[in-house]
């Protein structure tokens, strides 16, 4: 436990430097135990389990563009993200990892007690045993607070899924080297760092709201008020949650996507050149390859395919009071590579650079963009999956509509309170992964704090 953040950027920094890694690009055809298969071009491991990637071919996706082919990441197996909790002195501490992954800008973050897919926990790799995992297993030996399937970056996963876990505990925990035990104030103070709490991290607290910051960080102000009023049980809504419900399955029935799986060798728009796979004009991502030496991981070296993004992305979510009650604008968006296909995601969510200011561009995006400081509410950088994406940032906002922003808005989109957000992230196959990054920002940061140093 830490007295302070310095104490914490500390310890942070020692871990940092107790470790060797390094990550260095290799092309696709030289990347070892990897291989293109024959005759589809698919990208394999040798072993046949971890992860492929594919070719998908997208039509009637109702977006800016219809219809469009890409590789994606065929993952089936599920892993398991968990937070182990346990109170000190009657105050909740959660069990974070100072890990290292290879696709972060700074490799090493802030992971949840236990981030491992079913190959890694199964030791398809031969390595080490995930530490703490006894505690995510049947039957728990704490108390579940929270336990739902729930999707990652389906822009880039087809059908991925992790059980997002939160476990508190009353036995003796002995305390590894690379992990730390911080409260729910001191979450909430890291969250506003950029690159420190990572993607995983901030999916399972998305499930932790019982420990949601409360008291004076919720001052004065009517924006501050409006919102601390949207968790209240008796506030006012604009849409009750049956009506939410009804307009949510009505977007998926709505949905007119048709989705098929075809050899990567086969998708259009895309080359391989040069040790990699990159879309012809320069957009979304590559394919690429790396070797990676981590002294810290339960594999001290391996070879693997990443996705790396071409640009940053923007995730933000409109915010406007209704009723004296701050109310968050979602949006049902279809997602490609989701189970359910449509997902509530946050008002924009995209990569600006995939759009021209003269074409078509994402609902709202402008509006962010171009919003004056005082309305931005919330602003951090942050890295998505480090396991499988290579250098992928968004920036996450919570941007305070204008007054003359309207409340009837289009059909995809609704109104919704935190507290409604909270009830749906308790099941899956409804939030999305980025709306629920920001979910745990609102929760858990003081959005009137100023920017912390990086640490």
């Amino acid at each position: 436990m830490f007295s302070t953040t310095a104490d914490f950027s500390s310890w942070f920094a020692d871990r940092c430097r107790a470790h060797e890694y390094q990550v260095s690009r290799v092309p696709l055809d030289r990347l070892d135990g990897w291989r293109f298969e024959r005759p589809t071009g698919n990208l394999v491991h040798r072993s046949g389990r971890f992860f492929s990637v594919e070719g998908l071919d997208v039509r009637g996706a109702g977006r800016e563009v219809d219809a469009w082919q890409q590789p994606i990441i065929v993952q089936p197996e599920y892993g398991i993200l968990g937070i182990l909790v346990k109170r000190f002195h009657g105050v909740p501490h959660f069990l974070l990892q100072a890990k290292m992954e290879p696709g972060n800008v700074n490799l090493v973050q802030l992971s949840p007690t236990v981030q491992a897919t079913k190959s890694n926990y199964t030791r398809v790799h031969g390595g080490k045993p995930v530490p703490y995992l006894e505690h995510f297993i049947a039957p728990h030996r704490g108390r579940v607070l929270h336990d739902a399937l729930q999707s990652e970056q389906a822009s880039w996963f087809l059908g991925k899924r992790n059980r997002n876990m939160v476990i508190e505990t009353d036995e003796d925990v002995e305390l590894l080297d690379d992990f730390c035990w911080l409260s729910a104030e001191q979450v909430g103070e890291l969250l506003g760092v950029d690159n420190l709490v990572n993607m995983d991290t901030r999916t399972v607290l998305s499930g932790a709201t019982p420990f949601r910051r409360t008291g004076p960080a919720h001052g004065d102000g009517t924006f501050r008020r409006a919102l601390e009023r949207a968790w209240r049980p008796d506030a006012e809504p604009y849409h009750d949650t049956a009506r939410l419900l009804s307009w949510f399955t009505d977007a998926k029935c709505r949905s007119s996507l048709v989705r098929r799986r075809l050899p990567l060798a086969r998708v259009r728009g895309w080359s391989h050149t040069d040790g990699t796979i990159a879309q012809d004009e320069g957009k979304h991502f590559t394919v690429i390859g790396v070797d990676v030496r981590a002294s810290s991981r339960e594999v001290g070296s391996w070879s693997q395919v990443m996705l790396q993004p071409r640009s940053e992305g923007v995730i933000a979510f409109l915010a406007r009071t209704v009723g004296g009650v701050m109310h968050l604008l979602v949006q049902a968006r279809t997602e490609t590579g989701a189970g359910d296909l449509i997902e509530l995601a946050p008002t924009v969510h995209c990569q600006p650079g995939n759009y021209p200011l003269g074409g078509a561009r994402p609902r709202f995006l402008d509006e962010v963009l171009t919003a004056p400081p005082e309305r931005i509410r919330f602003e951090s950088v942050h890295s998505e999956e480090g396991g499988r994406f290579y250098h992928a940032q968004n920036r996450y906002m919570l941007v305070e509509a204008a007054e003359d922003f309207p409340a009837e808005v289009p059909e995809n989109y609704a109104w919704m309170t935190l507290r409604q957000l909270t009830e749906f992230v308790r099941y899956g196959n409804y939030l999305n992964v980025e709306a629920r990054s920001l979910l745990t920002f609102l929760t858990f940061a003081d959005l009137d704090a100023p920017v912390p140093q990086a640490v």
